[in-house]
């Protein structure tokens, strides 16, 4: 049950779901009856720890590790993956994954299926695999860390959502808002190998995400699936070139590897001229100290994926 290179035997396992009401699904309450009814008769035991409380995600799934369940099924979007993750890595303890966000990356990167009904028939017919996960400080992140601009569009965009509702419209402006907003670019120091590198930006963007880098036509998804971060520093400094950056990587649209400088690495470390420094990371926000220590942690998840090693993601655009 353990061995990941061997097929899991879904009967003789306890699995505890943890699902996120919270994560924007109108009809996430069906889902998880759903999802309850899928597994029912198929494992040994069968737990569902429900929450609408983003933050209660990760005590949920280290009480999970902690009652020795063999399987952690995480359902939610890339938020909750990650909280979920971030209770599960260095353990032995394996991690589902059921999408039920907007974007859904970490579902797409492993393959296992962009809807639920695809992602139970890869839970019900899998294999175990060691993933590498990112580190800051002592946060997991599965997709990205950002810096900059990237965190105050989300503030910004959250504000804007609470008190006009979610439209395409409400997000552009909210761009527009936090761009207004950011005056001055960050001066920062960039530590790979023992050389220090000097920034001046107002973006910087820490990518663990092979598809989502395919998706935005960046470089750099070869070296994450070879086991590093492509980390993406904005070259622009006046608002309107910044704008469209900012634009491209906050929505998903097709960016410019010209709008960036590129380092390739597993371990780094950022320093900015600020104590504190508002961080994005996959979606979610919190306030770290700087400097900002970054390093890959390979293998140190194991994850459910399709036992024939076959992908049910659709191909990221170009």
């Amino acid at each position: 049950m353990r061995d990941t290179a061997e097929k899991v035997d879904l009967s003789a396992c306890r699995l505890c779901v943890i699902a996120n009401r919270g994560s924007g699904k109108k009809d996430g309450d069906e889902q998880v009856a759903a999802i309850r009814d899928a597994l029912t008769g198929k494992v040994a035991e069968l737990a569902l720890r429900l929450t609408d409380r983003g933050d209660q995600l990760s005590r949920l799934a280290r009480q999970a590790v902690e009652d020795g369940f063999d399987i952690v099924l995480a359902f939610g979007g890339d938020g909750t993956q990650a909280a979920v993750a971030g209770a599960l890595t260095g353990t032995d303890t394996l991690m589902g994954v059921l999408p039920g966000g907007t974007f859904n990356y970490f579902a797409r990167d492993l393959g296992v299926g962009e809807t639920i009904e695809d992602a139970l028939a890869t839970l019900l017919d899998a294999k175990a695999k060691p993933v590498d996960v990112g580190q800051i400080e002592n946060l997991i992140f599965l997709n990205n860390v950002s810096l900059g601009a990237y965190p105050h569009i989300l503030k910004t965009r959250e504000g804007i959502y609470k008190r006009w509702g979610r439209s395409r419209l409400a997000a552009y402006w909210s761009v527009l808002v936090a761009m207004r907003r950011l005056r001055h670019p960050m001066h920062l120091v960039a530590r790979v190998g023992g050389e220090e590198r000097h920034f001046t930006t107002a973006l910087v963007f820490v990518a663990h995400s092979a598809y989502q880098l395919d998706s935005f036509g960046l470089d750099g998804a070869d070296a994450i699936r070879a086991g590093n971060f492509a980390v993406l520093i904005a070259k622009a400094r006046r608002p309107l070139p910044l704008l469209q950056s900012a634009f491209r990587l906050a929505f998903g649209l097709s960016a410019k590897d010209n709008d960036f400088d590129l380092i390739i690495t597993d371990s780094l470390t950022i320093e900015t001229g600020r104590r504190q420094q508002l961080i994005a990371h996959d979606g979610e926000k919190t306030r770290m100290v700087s400097p900002f220590h970054l390093q890959v942690r390979h293998g140190a998840l194991k994850v459910l994926v399709p036992a024939d090693g076959s992908s049910k993601t659709k191909d990221a655009k170009a």
